[in-house]
């Protein structure tokens, strides 16, 4: 045998070495039935289960078929078992649910499947046709969005007030007075609004209002507010202030105060996954800041859309939050963008001030209202040249707001949206 014999079969079997680890790994691949089963397994976090989708996703490209990335981002399993979440699955992507695909999915053939889907295809036909007749909408007939205020922010802070109102006037949308408060946060004690439009009502009972008569005192009632308002949203017994919750694009942002808010959960994994089920959305935990004494996400972090996200310029920021929210940032694959901010306005009277805080801004359909606070040096216009950076298409309009900055608290704290 000679030695280039050798040598040319040694190379042979190298080069099907890659071809066997494919071959070998294309077997150890679960099969759909299996992803299926890891699919509506109740105990797995809704970020587990889009993964699981994702995976399902890879096996279904080889055979022709795909699942978008808007279901698997959007996808949140609730209470929902194998056969409802696979006829979802072929009502929203137009797969009709023949044997080979029942077979695949669920190992067997479900003919009440192919019932179902039939039954369901053709009543969704039927609404769209009447729905196509009966109400092609104009502008003016698309989905509206109510700001609502405090009435005590008309009677306490008159400027603030008439220069936020007229903002919102200026540009066609409607504002409300909220009655029976005792406070001007509403963000924080009215329910918040998922996607879907529904109305999730937490306990308000936050650490950072206990301890002093007066503290307590101020708290708002969310039961007397939703009652005389003429709101009835869903209640939880989680402990959840309003501007500790971003939603966007089937995704939540809160900051871990929510832990320490409710010490009855030991279990955090459980209490993410109830928090998930009730947002319709992927919880993403971020780091609260120590000195912080609200925790509130919405002094932090805000969405741009579902893959990004804007915040406090990071270089200024202090280093074990800095070092927190990359961690996030990599594990939940989004991008951030830097904005200026500054701490540190001295007021005797008002030592916990909001004065500096850019990102607590109201965005309202295609409006931004941005805080300027007209202190220090120029980073008003650099706030205000970065938002436009950011937001090329939507109006930003600035308003000085400090009267109630130094409160605490600045617009997105001060005001509460309802979509109609």
């Amino acid at each position: 045998m000679s030695t280039e014999f050798i040598i040319g079969t040694i190379i042979g079997l190298i080069g099907i070495i890659p071809v066997i680890g494919k071959a070998v790994e294309w077997v150890k691949k679960p099969k759909l039935s299996e992803l299926m089963k890891s699919l509506v397994d109740s105990s797995l976090s809704t970020k587990a289960h889009r993964k699981v989708l994702r995976k399902m996703n890879r096996i279904l490209l080889r055979a022709g078929k795909h699942i978008s990335s808007d279901y698997i981002n959007s996808f949140v399993l609730n209470k929902r078992g194998k056969e409802t979440v696979f006829t979802d699955l072929c009502l929203k992507h137009d797969w009709e649910p023949t044997k080979e695909l029942c077979e695949m999915f669920m190992n067997n053939d479900y003919p009440t499947i192919r019932t179902k889907y039939w039954d369901l295809k053709n009543k969704n036909a039927k609404k769209q046709e009447t729905f196509s007749e009966a109400t092609e909408k104009t502008e003016d007939q698309k989905e509206k969005e109510t700001v609502y205020l405090s009435e005590l922010l008309e009677e306490h802070f008159p400027e603030c007030f008439n220069r936020l109102t007229a903002i919102l006037k200026k540009h066609g949308i409607d504002y409300r007075l909220l009655k029976g408060t005792k406070d001007i946060w509403c963000r924080d004690y009215m329910p918040i609004q998922t996607e879907s439009g529904k109305l999730i009502q937490f306990r308000y009972e936050p650490s950072y209002l206990k301890g002093k008569k007066e503290w307590e005192d101020s708290r708002s009632d969310w039961r007397e507010v939703c009652r005389e308002n003429g709101f009835e949203p869903v209640f939880s017994n989680i402990n959840l202030d309003g501007g500790n919750v971003l939603l966007c694009s089937g995704r939540a942002i809160i900051s871990d105060r929510i832990f320490t808010e409710n010490p009855e959960y030991t279990n955090k994994e459980q209490l993410v996954k109830e928090l998930s089920d009730l947002l319709e959305a992927e919880v993403i935990i971020i780091p609260a800041q120590n000195d912080d004494y609200t925790g509130h996400a919405d002094g932090m972090v805000r969405f741009v859309n579902h893959d990004t996200i804007l915040g406090n310029n990071r270089a200024d920021e202090y280093k074990y939050w800095v070092n927190g929210i990359e961690k996030v940032l990599k594990e939940n694959n989004l991008k951030y963008i830097d904005v200026p901010f500054f701490y540190g306005y001295k007021d005797p009277k008002h030592l916990d001030n909001a004065i500096g805080i850019y990102v607590n801004y109201l965005e309202v359909g295609n409006l931004i209202i941005l805080p300027v606070f007209e202190v220090e040096g120029n980073k008003d216009a650099e706030a205000i040249a970065t938002f436009k950076q950011i937001f090329p298409e939507k109006i930003i309009e600035t308003i000085n707001y400090n009267d109630v900055a130094l409160e605490g608290g600045v617009l997105n704290c001060s005001t509460w949206t309802y979509r109609i």
